[in-house]
C-alpha cells in the first residue's frame, strides 16, 4: 500500500484530499503520480471513468504551476460540460490548503462565450475546457495558450466519438509546434486514437493501463430479465413499482427511445424525466438539478448524455437496451454502487440476447443472475 505522501505529493493537498475522503491512492494514481510529477513527459493512461483519474492528472498539473507567472499554463480538454465543470470544480478543491492560489476557469458550449471571454482575462493558470468551445475561443483571439506546458485529453475516446476529431487535431497542432507535454487519458484505443498518438506524442512516452477487470465496481449486482418487445415496458413499470422509494437511471440506446419511454413513464404517474443530446443546455441543466436535488426520481438517459453523471444514492441502472460497446455498460453500471454502497444493474434482454451477456460476463469478468419481476 502506498501513500500520497511517498508518491510525492505536497502536504497541502494531501490535506485537502484526505477531507475529500480520499486518503489512499487508487491503482491508476499509484501509477501515474510519479511519472507525472517527476518527469517532463508525453504520456498515455488507459483507465475508463470512476477510477481517480482526476485526481492521477490534476494533482501532477496542479504541482507544476507557477503561481508568480499569470499566464495559462495548462490546458485539459474532455468530452460534455458536465465534465468540464466536475474537473474544474475537483481542481479547485484539491487547493483549499494552498498559500498561492490557482486560477481555474472552466469553458464549455451552451453558455454566452462573452462571460467566458470576461473571466479569462483575470489572471488564469489553468483552463478546463470542451474542443469546440476552446476552438471558438482560439479564433477570436480570446485566449491565450502560447505558455501552455501541459495539454491534457481525458476521456479522449469519447471526445472522438463525440464528433471532436477535427477540433482535437486543430488543437494538438496548434500545443505540440512548441516543446509542450500531452497527457492523455482514454478507456479504449481505436485506430483513430493510436493516430493521434502517432502523430503529436512521444514515441517512447509512458503507458499504464489500469486492468480492465477490476473496472467494474465489486459492489454492483449484476442482473438481466427476459423479456419480450411487447411487454418490456410493462416489466420495467413492474420493477419500479416494486421498489417505489428507489432512484436510478435507465439507460436508451437511442434519443428517440429516451424520450419515448419517458413520454410513457410520466403518463403512468412516475417522477421521470428524458436526458438526451439534442435538448438545449438550459433543459439538460434543469434536469439534472432535479435528479440530483432528488425532486425527479428516474432519469432515463442515453449513453453519450449520461457521461459524467455522478448523484450518489442510485439504487439502481436499468439497461432499457444492452449497450452496443462493452464501455458503455461499465460506465453505465458505474453510476450505481458510489462511495462504497452497493447497487444494481438490471438489463432487460430479448431472448437472442443471451449470448451478449456472456459476452460481456467473460470480457469484464463478471457474473449475472437471471431474475423475474
Amino acid at each position: 500500500m502506498s501513500t500520497f505522501s511517498a508518491l510525492g505529493i505536497r502536504k497541502e493537498y494531501i490535506q485537502s484530499i484526505k477531507e475529500l475522503g480520499i486518503s489512499t491512492p487508487s491503482e491508476i494514481q499509484e501509477k501515474t503520480i510519479p511519472i507525472l510529477l517527476q518527469s517532463e513527459t508525453d504520456f498515455i493512461g488507459l483507465a475508463q471513468t470512476g477510477t481517480g483519474k482526476t485526481a492521477a492528472f490534476g494533482l501532477p498539473v496542479l504541482h507544476h504551476i507557477d503561481t508568480n507567472e499569470a499566464n495559462i499554463q495548462a490546458l485539459i480538454l474532455s468530452p460534455t460540460r458536465e465534465l468540464v465543470q466536475q474537473i474544474k470544480k475537483q481542481l479547485f478543491k484539491f487547493t483549499k490548503y494552498n498559500e498561492e492560489k490557482i486560477f481555474i476557469e472552466a469553458v464549455f458550449g451552451g453558455e454566452k462565450i462573452d462571460r467566458q471571454i470576461g473571466n479569462l482575462k483575470r489572471t488564469t493558470h489553468i483552463v478546463v475546457a470542451t474542443p469546440g468551445r476552446l476552438i471558438d475561443l482560439i479564433e477570436r483571439g480570446s485566449i491565450d495558450i502560447s505558455h501552455v506546458k501541459t495539454v491534457i485529453l481525458d476521456e479522449a475516446d469519447e471526445m472522438l466519438s463525440m464528433g471532436f476529431k477535427q477540433d482535437l487535431n486543430r488543437i494538438l497542432k496548434f500545443t505540440t509546434e512548441s516543446n509542450r507535454k500531452t497527457w492523455l487519458f482514454s478507456a479504449t484505443m481505436p485506430e483513430e486514437i493510436k493516430k493521434i498518438i502517432k502523430t503529436y506524442m512521444d514515441a517512447n512516452a509512458p503507458r499504464v493501463e489500469i486492468n480492465r477487470n477490476s473496472l467494474v465496481n465489486a459492489n454492483i449486482r449484476h442482473q438481466f430479465v427476459k423479456t419480450t418487445i411487447k411487454e418490456k415496458a410493462a416489466d420495467i413499470i413492474t420493477y419500479l413499482v416494486k421498489r417505489e422509494a428507489s432512484r436510478g437511471i435507465i439507460f436508451c440506446r437511442t434519443k428517440a427511445g429516451a424520450q419515448n419511454l419517458a413520454a410513457h413513464l410520466i403518463e403512468e404517474g412516475f417522477s421521470a424525466a428524458a436526458l438526451e443530446g439534442d435538448m438545449q443546455q438550459k433543459e439538460r441543466d434543469k434536469v439534472m438539478r432535479a435528479f440530483k436535488n432528488e425532486s425527479l426520481q428516474y432519469l432515463i438517459s442515453t449513453d453519450v448524455s449520461a457521461r459524467g453523471i455522478d448523484v450518489s444514492g442510485l439504487e439502481f441502472v436499468i439497461h432499457h437496451q444492452l449497450p452496443e460497446q462493452l464501455e458503455y455498460y461499465t460506465h453505465r453500471s458505474g453510476r450505481t454502487a458510489r462511495a462504497g454502497k452497493t447497487g444494481t444493474s438490471l438489463a432487460f434482454i430479448l431472448p437472442y440476447e443471451l449470448e451478449r451477456i456472456q459476452e460481456i460476463q467473460s470480457e469484464l469478468n463478471i457474473k449475472f443472475t437471471e431474475v423475474t419481476v
